[in-house]
């Protein structure tokens, strides 16, 4: 039994180690851009990264790619969004209203 195909060299590195010819490779094979290609790879127990793959001719290479993790939007979830300033609002509103009935 004989391969007909040369298996391609597997290579892990980051993003910033790359060269300047294989990132604009990169760019070439992501012209819109990889953020809908990403793959996440678990290490272990809760250990990650985020990696797009790049293929060349002779390499087959998982890029790791760096990803900003947005903690804002679990902030905004606990925010408390019936404050009593709020509170205090509706029932100014709530007064004018009945001043205006008034008049």
């Amino acid at each position: 039994m004989t391969q007909d195909k040369k298996q391609k060299k597997r290579v892990v590195v980051s993003y910033k180690n790359l060269s300047p010819e294989l990132q604009e490779e990169i760019k070439k094979q992501y012209p819109n851009g990889y953020t809908d290609r990403m793959l996440r790879i678990d290490k272990g127990p809760g250990d990650f990264f985020y990696a797009i793959m790049l293929e060349t001719e002779d390499i087959s290479y998982l890029v790791k790619v760096d990803v900003k993790v947005d903690e804002q939007v679990e902030e905004e979830e606990e925010k408390d969004y019936y404050n009593d300033e709020i509170k205090d609002s509706d029932e100014q509103l709530i007064e004018d209203a009945a001043d205006d009935e008034d008049e």
